[in-house]
């Protein structure tokens, strides 16, 4: 069985999650640095391809909290057409991460992890809390 990724696209990192083997958890596998450039988080995404078998990719589209397309959509969405031309054997679905983030928060404000450390994992979090709901979706 092929694995889910999910991508939680921000302005200056990308979390990135994945399922385990069975597509039934999903695990924080890393946060990329962006540098205001797409083609890291792409030359990554080749490498974790090579090393997973992946056929769903998952990415969080960054609503309004009242429900309306935000600033960032525009440029989630350009990402998701890189990822469309790159990757075009794979299926791309996009799901509401509204309140990822807060989620995030809270579950590292229970674990007591640091402020620095925060900064370095929110996203990966995040990723974990757009891949779950999208398999719980699937149930």
């Amino acid at each position: 069985m092929n694995r889910i990724l999910s991508i939680d696209y921000g302005d200056a990192r990308v979390g990135i999650a994945i399922t385990d083997a069975l597509n039934i958890t999903a695990q924080g596998l890393e946060t990329i640095q962006r540098n205001d450039s797409d083609k890291i988080i792409l030359r990554r995404l080749d490498e974790i391809f090579a090393k997973y078998q992946v056929d769903i990719i998952v990415v969080g589209m960054p609503y309004n909290m009242d429900g309306t397309e935000s600033e960032r959509m525009k440029l989630t969405q350009k990402f998701i057409h890189k990822l469309k031309c790159k990757y075009p054997d794979k299926k791309i679905e996009t799901i509401d991460e509204r309140l990822t983030t807060v989620a995030a928060h809270k579950t590292m404000n229970l674990l007591e992890i640091n402020k620095k450390k925060k900064r370095s994992i929110v996203d990966t979090i995040s990723a974990v809390y757009i891949l779950e709901t999208y398999i719980n979706k699937k149930l």
